[in-house]
């Protein structure tokens, strides 16, 4: 949990902040400050992967062992050696991951993932890294890592169920947007809102322009603040 939570999350959150601006983003036109936080085609791909990685990981915890022909780890004893079983399920899970950071490239339905890739060799160094260190783990990691040694099949599977991730991304891609109106859009004002001057002026006699304008941003960002805050709990 702390490979995949801190360590992994935090460097795809690096190889992704990290990619280079492209001639498109002028000719997208900039958000408004009502816009919505989490629009609804990043919804369609939240709810799209997890319903993949959902539905492959519950299988492979329930079917699994009767696909690879191994002993199940869901009836193995207290403190039993790791099981082939589970570290497959968390192999496939990380390669998952992995592959759809290749997908998050893209968050404005493009198709081609791949473009621009190799100009930025950190996402590049990243990715393969991550890679490189999941081999030690599950190769080498032993019961620290619960994880068992897994076979060359049994490797060929998890990356290619990862692979996966990439042409669900294209099948996620050609849903349209316009037509899923049950999803919400996170981060919505329901109204414009405008500081009463009365709030603005509470305490303070005379004020100039700059100092008006001063105390109404520090309003609307506590205000945001606790927007989000709301959002998330």
């Amino acid at each position: 949990m702390l490979w995949v939570n801190l360590i992994m999350d935090t460097f795809a959150s690096l190889a992704l902040a990290t990619e280079p601006p492209t001639e498109a983003l002028l000719l997208r036109k900039p958000y408004g400050r009502n816009k919505p936080l989490i629009s609804r085609t990043m919804m369609k791909n939240i709810l799209g992967h997890a319903v993949y990685q959902l539905t492959l990981i519950f299988t492979l915890l329930f079917v699994g062992e009767k696909m690879f022909k191994i002993d199940s780890g869901r009836n193995a004893p207290l403190h039993s050696p790791p099981s082939e079983h589970y570290t497959i399920i968390f192999n496939t899970f990380v390669m998952m991951q992995l592959f759809n950071e290749i997908n998050a490239r893209k968050i404005h339905g493009e198709r081609n993932v791949f473009d621009g890739i190799f100009r930025n060799p950190i996402f590049c160094t990243i990715v393969l890294g991550t890679f490189a260190i999941q081999i030690v783990i599950v190769q080498f990691g032993g019961k620290p890592f619960s994880c068992s040694p897994l076979q060359l099949d049994q490797w060929m599977w998890c990356v290619f169920i990862g692979l996966g991730e990439l042409v669900w991304g294209q099948v996620i891609a050609t849903i349209p947007t316009s037509r899923l109106k049950f999803l919400k859009e996170a981060g919505r004002l329901t109204e414009k809102e405008e500081v009463p001057e009365e709030e603005l002026n509470e305490d303070v006699e005379e004020i100039d322009h700059a100092e008006r304008e001063l105390r109404r941003g520090q309003i609307l960002w506590f205000r945001g603040l606790n927007r989000i805050q709301t959002q998330v709990c």
